[in-house]
This record gives C-alpha cells, sequence and structure tokens, in this order.
C-alpha cells in the first residue's frame, strides 16, 4: 500500500487529462510545497457529500494529478497546472493534523493499449476538432486519437454529462467498452 495526501474536488480527473487549480487553504499550498520538494503526486478524488472546503465523503476510486507548472495568479492565490497520472483506489481514509485529507491506496492497472475500432473512428475525428477549440487547457496535448484509452478518457472529461457518471467511466477497466457507452452520448456531425 502507498500513502497519499489526497484533494477531494467536485470534478473526475481522469489518466493523461489537464487539471488547473488555485490553491488557497493552507492545507493545500503545504500540499503542494511538499509534493514540489519531494517530485511526488497527489491523489485527486470526486466528492460523494460534503464540500471541497469540507468535509466531504469521496469516492474510493481517484486519479493522482502531477504538477507540472506553478504560478502566483493575479488575486494573489496559487495557481496550478496539473496532468493525470494513474487511477488508484482507497483502501483507508484519514485526516493529518492541520486538516489535510490522506489515503493508504493501490494501484490500479494500466489500460490495456489498444486502437480504437473502426465503429468509434468518429469519436477520435471529433475530439480532434474539438479539443483545440477548448482553451489553453489543451493547448500542447499531445493527442492520441488512436488510444481507446485516451479517446475514451478525454470524451468523459469534456462531455457534459453529471459527475457520478463520469466517475462511474474513470473506474471501468476496459477502454472499449467506455467508448461503446460514450458512443451514444457523443453528437454525430450533420444529425
Amino acid at each position: 500500500m502507498t500513502r497519499i495526501p489526497l484533494f477531494p474536488l467536485n470534478i473526475v480527473l481522469f489518466p493523461g487529462g489537464p487539471l488547473p487549480l488555485r490553491i488557497f487553504e493552507t492545507r493545500y499550498v503545504d500540499m503542494v510545497r511538499g509534493c514540489m520538494r519531494e517530485d511526488r503526486c497527489f491523489g485527486v478524488v470526486l466528492i460523494s457529500a460534503g464540500r471541497e472546503a469540507g468535509p466531504a465523503e469521496t469516492y474510493d476510486v481517484g486519479t493522482t494529478a502531477r504538477i507540472t507548472d506553478f504560478h502566483q495568479l493575479p488575486d494573489g492565490l496559487l495557481g496550478l497546472t496539473c496532468e493525470g497520472r494513474q487511477r488508484f483506489r482507497i483502501l483507508k481514509k484519514s485526516v493529518a493534523k492541520d486538516g489535510l485529507n490522506l489515503g493508504e491506496i493501490e494501484w490500479l492497472a494500466d489500460e490495456p493499449a489498444v486502437s480504437v475500432p473502426p465503429r468509434h473512428a468518429r469519436l477520435g475525428t471529433l475530439l480532434g476538432t474539438v479539443l483545440p477549440q477548448l482553451g489553453e487547457v489543451y493547448t500542447g496535448i499531445d493527442m492520441r486519437l488512436d488510444d481507446a484509452a485516451w479517446v475514451g478518457h478525454r470524451l468523459a472529461e469534456i462531455l457534459p454529462i453529471e459527475l457520478p457518471r463520469k466517475q462511474g467511466f474513470l473506474e471501468m477497466d476496459d477502454p472499449i467498452q467506455r467508448l461503446d457507452a460514450l458512443a451514444p452520448l457523443t453528437p454525430v456531425p450533420g444529425a
């Protein structure tokens, strides 16, 4: 088991996905310092009940986030640019003295590298068109439009669907099954 700091949010972070954050609470500023100093990730988990400021209950499956850049925002807060890395399952939760949520976790296996099947080729094409239009969080992203897991993760994160359903897509282990479930939710050009 591995112990990591947890950041409960009202967002589902997928592997390879962008995560811009504004940090203002002392416990999270300290967490960021520790992550930067020790070159480690923190876990992002979706809130199932409660608030981001706490207290909050979370789902058990989340994704680690690696800090890729930081800067001071005009309002004086700390701005972070993070990227989703690996999925995990929380086995045991605890809270540090400073209020930081901690989790003892097990790593979930990486999804198999499989190509997007021909029946879902339009999904990769759709992403190739849409992602560049979504602003700077997707600027410079390495588009892997033929990778079924990558395509499914990007679609699940950008589609306007309810958070518990996004969480279900995160928890799926089969990238083709995820595409099969996402395909009916995506717009068909000319329809």
